[in-house]
């Protein structure tokens, strides 16, 4: 099994950052990142982004980004998954540490969405979808996420209201947390009758895109442990894909590829869903947070809203979820959160969570799914 580590974490408050350029947030969370670890340069930098050459009309982001940062001449490259980019760039990075060839990988997740707004930013967004069988008809990923609500609701039934702890959770969190973009309270008895993004999905059910960039420094784990006071190992990285248009799936209501994924990495890390101390899910809706727990063996088929519901997911809870807000809360960048991810549960995992400490934290896990989880990446980490 790969020894990766975890010994340096940066990020940068998501929002809407209109001052800033996505240059400069890369640039924030890769300074951050190097003074944790220590260290001036890295030797590799792989970055995560969705939606760079729809909105900033930049593509090769490799050599942008490490100059900018004073880092030229490193080896740099951008992989792209939609929302999941972030997590793939994150077992990009841990695939390269683990072969040996590479010793010190700066993981990198930035996003820059409110440049744009309106229809410009719906067209950009609703392009990690099948653009001719969805996108070209009006689809969006908010959109497609209320037609599966719709038909959980319709199969299970079950009403929207019993959906609303997801987000209390996630903005009581995230209330907590400086780098939150929305730290507003949201109070149980409201949710349903918030105003409709896309029925029945409304708007504090749905996660804000935000600009953000997030970074984690991987190394060996025998470096690491001359490096870091507290490295945070990676017990497992694994991913899968499933059909990307909605309507091609058998059973829309089952996350296959996350499921996959999710397989693997309880193989590889040898451990069961019950050992799990703290969840970052992909909560871009409240529909995908419980399909997301029933995928992943957390919950029975058309039982995963029931964890929130019965207030099983607070930091306190059976299963902590959004610790700091999660999508919903701390807002969702994108190409960037499965890169903020890793350092929210590295965070945890140190004890440096301060006000949103999960107690005994010892094992994490993270799900990032780009678009309806037609790509999943998960990783445990301890």
């Amino acid at each position: 099994m790969a020894n990766v580590s975890i010994i340096g974490i940066g990020q940068t408050p998501a929002g809407e950052h209109w001052e800033t350029s996505l240059r400069h947030q890369a640039l924030q969370a890769v300074q951050a990142a190097l003074a944790d670890a220590g260290l001036r340069t890295v030797d590799a930098i792989v970055i995560g982004n969705a939606l760079a050459a729809n909105i900033s009309d930049q593509n090769h982001l490799g050599p942008l980004l490490a100059d900018f940062a004073g880092l030229r001449g490193v080896e740099a490259m951008r992989v792209e998954g939609a929302d999941a980019s972030g997590g793939l760039a994150l077992r990009q990075g841990y695939l390269m540490v683990a072969s040996g060839l590479v010793n010190t990988v700066m993981v990198l997740g930035v996003e820059k969405v409110t440049d744009v707004i309106g229809s410009e930013r719906v067209g950009a967004v609703a392009s990690v979808l099948d653009s001719e069988y969805e996108a070209a008809h009006g689809a969006t990923p908010v959109a497609l996420a209320a037609l599966l609500m719709r038909r959980y609701m319709h199969e299970y039934g079950v009403g929207l209201a019993e959906f609303a702890n997801f987000s209390v959770n996630a903005h009581a969190n995230g209330s907590k947390s400086a780098n939150a973009m929305y730290r507003n309270l949201i109070k149980a008895d409201r949710f349903a009758s918030a105003p409709i993004v896309a029925e029945p999905v409304n708007l504090f059910d749905v996660a804000p895109e935000a600009d953000g960039a997030a970074a984690v420094i991987l190394t060996s784990g025998e470096r690491a442990a001359d490096m870091a006071p507290r490295p945070v190992r990676i017990l497992a990285s694994a991913a899968a894909t499933d059909t990307l248009a909605l309507h091609d799936r058998p059973d829309p209501l089952h996350f296959a590829a996350l499921n996959a994924a999710v397989m693997k990495a309880f193989a590889q890390a040898n451990i069961t869903p019950d050992q799990i101390d703290v969840l970052e899910l992909h909560d871009m809706s409240t529909i995908v947070s419980a399909l997301s727990l029933e995928a992943s063996g957390f919950a029975p088929r058309g039982a995963g809203w029931k964890l929130a519901a019965e207030n099983r997911i607070g930091l306190t809870g059976d299963l902590p979820i959004s610790t700091f807000g999660g999508l919903k809360s701390r807002g969702n960048p994108l190409g960037a959160t499965g890169v903020y991810q890793a350092v929210e549960i590295a965070l945890q995992l140190r004890g440096q969570a301060g006000a949103n400490q999960v107690p005994g934290a010892a094992v994490g896990m993270a799900h990032n799914l780009g678009g309806l989880a037609a790509t999943a990446v998960v990783h445990i980490f301890a």
